[in-house]
This record gives C-alpha cells, sequence and structure tokens, in this order.
C-alpha cells in the first residue's frame, strides 16, 4: 500500500521537482539531439536569408543597408572599415597628434587615452549624426541618468560643475554602449581621443579639470 504523503511535503507525482539541485532558474543543458536540431534550425534560416539576399536589386539593397545604418551604426561602421583601404598617413600638422588618423583628435594626457577613431576626416565618429543624436542629446542623456541613478540608488549631487560631469559621464556611457554593447562589470575601453573631446566640448568641467580613463572602478 503507498504511503501517504506526510503533511507540507511535496507530492511524488511525475515531473515536479525537475532541476533539483540546480538551484532556482537554473538553466538545463541541452542533449546532443537538441543541439543538432537548433543548428540545422539555424543553418536552413541562414540559407535562406543568403537566398533572399541574393534576390535583392541594387536599390533594395541600398535600402536595406540603410536600415542597418539607422538601427546598428556601429555594426555598419565595423563592416565598412574592413572594405576601407589602410589610410595614408595624415600629413603632419604643427600641433596635431601624430597617432591621429581622422584630424579631429587632441594630445591626451596618457598614452593608453591616445587613440583614434580610426576613420578617415569626413567620416570620423565623433562628427556623424548619430553621435549628435546617441551620444550628445541632453534628452538622452538625462533619461540615461536617472535610469544609471535609480539601479545605484543615488542623486546627482548639486555641486557648481557637477551637472555637466555626469552628463560627460553618461555621454561616456552612452558611447560604450553604441559601439561595443554590455561590456559587463569591471570590462572598460578606452573611448577614442576625438569623441572624449566633443563630450568634453559639450559639457566641460569649468574648471578644466577630468578624470582621464580609469582602468578599473569598483
Amino acid at each position: 500500500m503507498a504511503q501517504p504523503t506526510p503533511s507540507g511535503s511535496r507530492s511524488a507525482t511525475p515531473g515536479r521537482g525537475r532541476g533539483r539541485g540546480r538551484g532556482r532558474g537554473a538553466a538545463i543543458p541541452l542533449d546532443s539531439v537538441d543541439m543538432q536540431r537548433v543548428q540545422m534550425l539555424r543553418a536552413e534560416r541562414l540559407t535562406s536569408e543568403q537566398d533572399r539576399i541574393q534576390s535583392l536589386s541594387l536599390q533594395e539593397s541600398h535600402q536595406l543597408l540603410q536600415r542597418c545604418l539607422t538601427r546598428d551604426p556601429s555594426l555598419l561602421f565595423d563592416i565598412m572599415a574592413t572594405q576601407d583601404t589602410p589610410a595614408a598617413a595624415p600629413t603632419p600638422i604643427p600641433g596635431h597628434p601624430t597617432w591621429c588618423v581622422c584630424l579631429h583628435c587632441r594630445e591626451m594626457p596618457t598614452d593608453i587615452e591616445s587613440k583614434c577613431c580610426g576613420q578617415r576626416s569626413n567620416s570620423c565618429i565623433s562628427t556623424l549624426p548619430h553621435f549628435d543624436m546617441y551620444i550628445l542629446d541632453e534628452g538622452v542623456l538625462r533619461l540615461s541618468r536617472r535610469v544609471w541613478n535609480d539601479i545605484r540608488a543615488v542623486q546627482d549631487a548639486p555641486e557648481p560643475g557637477e551637472s555637466n560631469k555626469q552628463f560627460r559621464h553618461a555621454a561616456y556611457r552612452q558611447y560604450v554602449v553604441w559601439q561595443y554593447g554590455f561590456l559587463g562589470p569591471g570590462h572598460r575601453v578606452v573611448i577614442p581621443s576625438c569623441c572624449v573631446c566633443k563630450i568634453r566640448e559639450h559639457y566641460p568641467d569649468p574648471h578644466g579639470q577630468y578624470t582621464g580613463f580609469v582602468s578599473s572602478r569598483v
């Protein structure tokens, strides 16, 4: 005779309690059959999309690229950069950094910050309309600051110059997300000098004091 289930204990119904010991919400790895099925579906989708691309007219291809540029500019920048011939070394300009290609950078206080976007002068990232829209627009940055402060449970300090400082830091975060996506805790990247200078010109410090790149921050 089956033993009665103790009061307060879970029923032994099949399927209940699966994943016990893995922790709540833990993912269950796919077995080999499921992996093969997923890979097959991906291959079929890729082949289907390749066929669709081949069937596009020249005008349709241009329209598709325009949509890509609007939705994810950084992806198209990277792809276009691989198609460009290496830019010739720029003619030295008095007072201009020798390591700069786009001709919009300035001398930086450290070697690690002496980084150029690598684009030609007429396509420097800091001069693109998307840069103004995503990185410099005050409304976008205010929303970004509010989300950031809510996550960290802090408020902006009212000291003189603090508002522009918060705008600059929000702009730096916006640039990283725009160009690299989410990096995760502890991962930091150097923003090109041309873009840093454009942000500082838009939201300057009243005393000209800037923190600069910090390799790690808690």
